[in-house]
């Protein structure tokens, strides 16, 4: 097991590939590596009123599918791509929630996220990833790009779409 009092944000997990692991274990299962994942700076969009110092933690319901507890927290290193998930999060969530962004530090390792890695991207273009740990939050950001009316409406539909289809999967 590595040593975790040695982490820093800039080390790169990577899969762990050994005798007797699924495929699915592969995929999650991740060791600290010196490589440099992603520089940063790095993002994570709610609608979650938080404070310089505060942190995001998992174990809370997804946005997507609520019956579903995860296991991970998600960010990215693309401001606009924050941006996107804290309008998605005030949408689902209904009742005026204000989307925020907040510059984020991880606090222990992170790997891209298996749920558009190579599944709806080749590679990882969105800059986006997951961790156990929890994030620390470093500030909030206000210039980020809103979504026009029409793509906040086309969004409202892929939602409905997504929310409706029982064979749509959150990899936790």
């Amino acid at each position: 097991m590595p040593n975790r009092t040695a982490w820093s944000p800039r080390m790169r997990p990577v899969a762990v590939v050994g005798a007797g692991t699924t495929a699915q274990t592969q995929k999650t299962r991740a060791m600290m590596m010196t490589e440099v994942l992603d520089e940063g700076p790095l993002f994570h969009g709610t609608v979650a009123d938080l404070r310089v110092g505060d942190f995001l933690t998992a174990g809370y319901r997804s946005n997507y599918r609520p019956q579903v507890v995860m296991n991970h927290v998600y960010f990215t290193a693309l401001v606009d791509g924050a941006g996107l998930a804290a309008e998605i999060a005030a949408e689902l969530t209904k009742g005026g929630a204000v989307p925020r962004v907040y510059a984020v530090e991880p606090t222990g390792p992170f790997e891209n996220d298996p749920n558009v890695t190579d599944k709806k991207f080749p590679g990882n273009p969105t800059r986006s990833y997951r961790t156990s740990a929890p994030l620390k939050v470093i500030g909030e950001i206000t210039n980020w790009t809103r979504l026009t009316p029409e793509e906040l409406q086309s969004w409202r539909e892929r939602l409905r779409a997504l929310l409706s289809d029982s064979r749509a999967e959150i990899i936790n």
